[in-house]
């Protein structure tokens, strides 16, 4: 499963910036398909055990 940066911004409590700065930083790991930015759902769960 993919998300997609709008499904992740409710399901932390975060807002658009802080969700493309958390994927900027390389705190939450994302592919770039084409010009869209996707979040592995992996990549979620591994944020969330940190």
């Amino acid at each position: 499963m993919i998300l997609r940066v709008e499904d992740l911004m409710p399901l932390l409590g975060i807002g658009r910036n802080t969700a493309y700065e958390l994927i900027r930083s390389g705190q939450i790991r994302s592919v770039r398909i084409g010009r869209q930015i996707r979040i592995p759902r992996e990549a979620l769960l591994e944020f969330l055990r940190k």
